[in-house]
């Protein structure tokens, strides 16, 4: 165990240590390119303009609504630019992973459009239609209110923000862990034109293509294509099938208007469609009927995580479908040189149907189809007041959403002994309508020289209604059919969440700060409940967290920054299982409920810290350390416990994350550039499910946990000397590791346990052009 243990630290020491650069870097360091601009301001750099790589080099950002240093932003904010993120060898969100402190950002289980996101260790890992994310998601300011569609390609992206700790002061519901802030590149006067052909393993082919410029002295327009698929890592050798690949299409056009110097306009719409096949995990043990008869199988006994053959029950339709569309139109106008008024208004629609096999085998126990129709209408009005000592924000928000589904669940195999294959179906019909209402304020005030003082305050109040139906269907046995109506009462609750934070700037390059901040995650109805008399509705969570930490840079080539938080969760919003007899049919029915059944306790430290020794060469890490228990965690079946499992590790909240990376740059003169790169990425055992211990027991369920992995990266990229061409060879996962990134624990249906693995070893060569 020791030498396992060693040989992959060392590797990661010698990725720091040689000139073998990384894909990622740490939050302002790794974005250490030119100065973003304002969102409503055009951007001045050239669009090949590669900035310089160093350790202390600025990056503007609008974390609190106004742009400033991220250097100067007392809170614990990772920012990553267009190279940075080719760094990343980053696609979609997920590469991530790794380069932001206590960050888990993956595939969602079970389907190819959602995405699982924990910022210290808080998350919502279920994509179900009613349940709310807990990080929000922003593209240009306007909020994704679901985790299914958020897995966004990167196209034509200016930066990424990751803020993490609650933000409800600022950024409002359902960012008790954080948010993450997606700056999409505007349209400007200078002509601009980016295209990058992608061919990988797995059958991988990538087109995208971006162009902007003027049509007028002051209108200018873009436009951004991608088109890429897969064949699928996941094979069925049985039924001669692919799972788990990629079949994308996405487009973005943009119009961005400057009547005056005073007034700029901003339209934007998009549409992007993904044609998946099935998502696939792996079984963690045999099935069993409703009656206790085992279903033996036989994938269990592979050769190796990235070498069993995939199962699905025949029949069911190897299919995933997006559709997610959109306009936003922004408009900033400065009625004074400190006063700027603003007003975003957006509309979305996003259109799913997935297949799912929940147990990935060729049973049909778990077997589901899910189909979501959502839509949402967003309106806010920002007023930004900006001088040397005073910088305030206030606002209005108002969201309206409507979201509709059809779920059914196919359970034959696992009902057969009782009822004789008699044709199960059940059914779930449900529709949700959410208001959301919120007034909000902020302000930072330089009471001393060097010393601010901020404070802010948000309002809001949420309305849900919600009804359902779910109807069992025997095509062989029409007497048992039922159907149960739910028409729960409307959800309404209100929420206060206020932010305070000090900071001092000691010296020029170096501010210390200290941070408390309040946020909440709406309260809602469980869209998967089965019976009549299951609970549907829950109360909001909420979370208070005390940040305390430092922003340095040395010499202008060492920059560190760290914090160190701590926080109480409560409400805690928890799937608990079960059975009960269903009284028409006498069958037994899963129990899924959810309930706020905890508390948490979350503490911990992050360092981000970047070093440029010498010219050309750049290391960086980000190390992030958890403190994760449950004070409470309510439940009955755990007799034993007295009615509790606090003593369950709390999902997705490893105590140690780490990436190390090193970037070194030669000059070739007239032919241009090679850049060497290399990244080093550690997590800590990890529990993949909220459920991961057996029922009424303290014993956990191995398979449910992923032990501690490094995963190491490399890239090269040769670039001519005007910056307009480049070529890349691009190598993720070098040592093939196979690691778990999710679980399912449905065990009351059949005993379902399964899990989902991250990428096995792959490569891309990416040829890009750019004007």
């Amino acid at each position: 165990m020791r030498a396992r243990t060693i040989r992959p630290a060392l590797f990661a020491s010698a990725a720091l240590l040689i000139a073998a650069p990384a894909y990622a870097q740490s939050a302002a360091d790794t974005n250490a390119e030119a100065a973003q601009q304002p969102p409503a301001a055009e951007a001045t750099a050239a669009p090949n303009d590669e900035g310089k790589d160093t350790a202390t080099s600025d990056i503007v950002v609008t974390a609190r609504r106004v742009s400033e240093s991220i250097q100067r932003v007392p809170a614990s904010v990772s920012a990553f630019n267009e190279r940075a993120l080719d760094r990343l060898q980053a696609n979609d969100t997920t590469a991530l992973q790794g380069a932001v402190p206590n960050l888990n950002i993956v595939q969602g289980r079970g389907s190819s459009n959602a995405t699982n996101i924990y910022i210290r260790g808080v998350g919502q890992p279920d994509a179900l239609q009613t349940f709310d994310p807990a990080v929000g998601v922003y593209v240009d300011d306007v909020y994704l209110s679901r985790i299914r569609g958020n897995q966004l390609d990167l196209l034509d992206v200016e930066r990424i923000e990751v803020l993490r700790g609650p933000q409800g002061t600022l950024y409002g519901k359902n960012t008790i862990g954080g948010a993450i802030k997606y700056v999409s590149r505007r349209p400007g006067q200078q002509s601009r034109i980016n295209l990058q052909t992608t061919v990988g393993s797995f059958g991988e082919l990538s087109v995208r293509g971006a162009a902007s410029g003027p049509i007028a002295k002051t209108l200018a327009a873009g436009i951004a294509v991608i088109r890429s698929s897969t064949n699928g890592s996941v094979r069925d050798e049985v039924q001669d099938r692919r799972y788990n690949n990629k079949d994308t299409f996405g487009v973005r056009g943009a119009l961005a208007f400057t009547p005056s110097s005073d007034l700029r306009i901003d339209l934007v719409g998009d549409y992007s469609r993904d044609d998946a096949k099935l998502n696939v995990g792996r079984p963690l043990n045999n099935l069993v009927t409703a009656s206790g008869t085992p279903l033996v199988v036989s994938n269990l006994a592979s050769r190796g995580p990235y070498d069993w053959t995939g199962r699905t029950t025949p029949g069911l339709p190897n299919s995933t479908r997006l559709k997610h569309r959109g306009v936003a139109g922004t408009i900033a106008y400065d009625v004074s040189p400190a006063l700027t008024l603003k007003s975003i208004t957006a509309y979305r629609r996003l259109n799913t149907n997935d297949f799912i096999d929940i147990d990935a085998t060729q049973y049909e126990v778990g077997d589901v189809f899910v189909g979501v129709r959502q839509k949402q209408l967003s309106q806010e009005f920002q007023a930004a007041y900006n001088t040397e000592r005073l910088k305030a924000v206030v606002g209005l928000f108002y969201l309206k959403e409507n979201v509709a589904s059809h779920q059914e669940a196919y359970a034959d195999d696992y009902l057969g002994a009782l009822f004789l294959n008699s044709g199960f179906l059940r059914t779930i019909d449900d529709k949700l309508v959410t208001k959301s209402y919120a007034a909000f304020a902020n302000a930072s005030y330089e009471i001393v020289p060097d010393v601010r003082l901020s404070a802010g305050i948000r309002q809001t109040r949420e309305t849900k209604d919600y009804d359902r139906s779910t109807s069992t269907f025997f095509s062989r046995l029409p007497a048992f059919n039922a159907t149960y109506k739910f028409f729960p009462p409307k959800g309404k609750w209100n929420d206060t969440s206020p932010m305070a934070s000090i900071d001092w700037q000691v010296t020029p390059q170096a501010m210390v700060y200290a941070r408390v901040a309040k946020g909440f995650k709406s309260g809602g109805f469980n869209g998967r409940a089965n019976s009549a008399s299951e609970s549907t509705a829950y109360d909001p969570e909420k979370a208070l967290s005390y940040e305390a930490g430092f922003k340095t840079s040395f010499a202008s080539q060492v920059r560190v920054n760290g914090s160190v938080f701590t926080g109480d969760y409560k409400n805690f919003q928890a799937r608990v299982s079960g059975q009960e007899t269903d009284l028409n049919t006498g069958l037994p029915i899963a129990v899924l409920s959810v309930v706020n059944a905890g508390k948490l306790r979350i503490s911990g430290a992050e360092l981000e810290a970047s070093w440029t020794p010498v010219q050309n060469l750049l290391l960086d890490t980000q190390i992030g350390y958890l403190d994760a228990e449950y004070k409470v965690f309510r439940d009955a079946r755990f007799t034993s416990f007295g009615g509790s499992r606090a003593f369950q590790t709390p999902a997705f909240s490893p105590k140690w994350t780490a990436r190390f990376g090193a970037q070194y740059g030669f000059d070739l003169g007239g032919n241009g550039s090679l850049t060497i790169s290399g990244q080093s990425r550690y997590r800590s055992r990890t529990a993949l499910a909220i459920d991961n211990t057996l029922t009424n027991s303290a014993t956990q369920i191995a398979g449910l946990f992923q032990r501690s992995y490094w995963l190491h990266d490399a890239r090269i990229v040769w670039e001519d000397a005007a910056k307009r061409f480049s070529v890349g060879l691009y190598g993720n996962n070098l040592t093939d590791k196979a690691y778990k990134t999710d679980g399912q624990e449905f065990s009351s249906v059949g005993n379902i346990r399964t899990v989902y693995y991250g990428a096995p070893r792959s490569w891309q060569l990416k040829l890009t052009a750019r004007y």
